[in-house]
């Protein structure tokens, strides 16, 4: 038996017994067993979704970018199957949806979608803003474009959710380091900004560089940058950060930090003090409407 396993095979192989299966088991899915320690993971649940398949079902989605490398992907988000069933389990979400076998590959034995198509499906499914940090999740871990999409877009013309998947795609920038990030950079091209280019490097004297900015207008000289937690319980990081933008400002940015306290009106507000003072400054900018 594997770690994750079905009861009905491992109980018709004569591997384990009745009595022992609900004493030593606990069942993830119907018919689908592992044995009871610690919390189960994203991974467990996802190799339990596909063996509740019959093992015929395609992983895809948020488990599959997970499979893909992608991080920020919740220990408790559910298991997307391209398979046909109207009653899945809880926690399992099954769509009978179209696909192609060179849209599957195969990933600890699972079949799971490939970057290509789990982008797809993930542009279509989620809600915006959540689709375009999923993406970049999965842009960041590998190296895909939205070039590398598109062509399914043509291929299934009248999909549900396909709308949204462009818009999801265009915004989609594999710079992106945390959810954060790309909650900033949305924010700010929603209020009319144009899009920042993200990991901006800033050089020595050498051009060496020394820092990279989260996302910016190197034109203008102006940076968002998030500040997550490890900035503040982690001293050695929080010394270098403070460094870090000493030097940056030297190099003669506007370095606007943001946290988790800020409202996105404070945020906007300190941008557009920003953009006022290189108008001021006589840089060519063509401010948001």
């Amino acid at each position: 038996m594997g770690t994750i396993f079905l009861g009905s095979e491992a109980l018709a192989r004569g591997e384990i017994t009745r009595g022992r299966l609900r004493s030593s088991y606990e069942a993830l899915l119907p018919d689908v067993y592992r044995l009871r320690f610690g919390e189960p993971s994203l991974y467990d649940y996802t190799m339990a979704a596909w063996l509740w398949s019959k093992r015929r079902g395609v992983i895809t989605g948020r488990a599959a970018s997970a499979l893909h490398g992608a991080l920020w992907v919740d220990d408790d988000a559910p298991i997307e199957l391209i398979w046909n069933n109207n009653h899945p389990p809880p926690r399992i979400i099954a769509r009978n949806d179209r696909f192609a076998y060179d849209e599957v590959m195969e990933i600890n034995g699972m079949a799971v979608a490939t970057p290509q198509r789990t982008a797809f499906d993930l542009g279509r499914y989620l809600p915006r803003d959540a689709a375009v940090a999923h993406l970049d999740a999965l842009a960041r871990a590998t190296g895909l474009l939205s070039e590398h999409v598109l062509p399914l877009v043509g291929q299934y013309k009248g999909a549900r959710g396909v709308r949204r998947l462009r818009e999801a795609l265009d915004l989609m920038d594999g710079g992106a380091q945390s959810p954060k990030e790309t909650w900033l950079r949305l924010l700010l091209i929603d209020a009319g900004y144009p899009r920042p280019q993200t990991q901006i490097p800033v050089l020595d004297d050498y051009g060496n560089p020394i820092a990279f900015l989260d996302m910016g207008w190197e034109d203008i000289m102006v940076a968002a940058e998030y500040d997550g937690d490890r900035h503040q319980k982690d001293r050695p990081r929080y010394v270098w950060d403070r460094r870090r933008q000493a030097f940056v400002e030297r190099r003669g940015w506007i370095d606007i930090h943001v946290i988790k306290e800020d409202r996105p009106h404070e945020v906007l507000e300190r941008v557009a003090a920003a953009w006022r003072q290189r108008e001021t400054e006589g840089r060519v900018v063509k401010r948001p409407a």
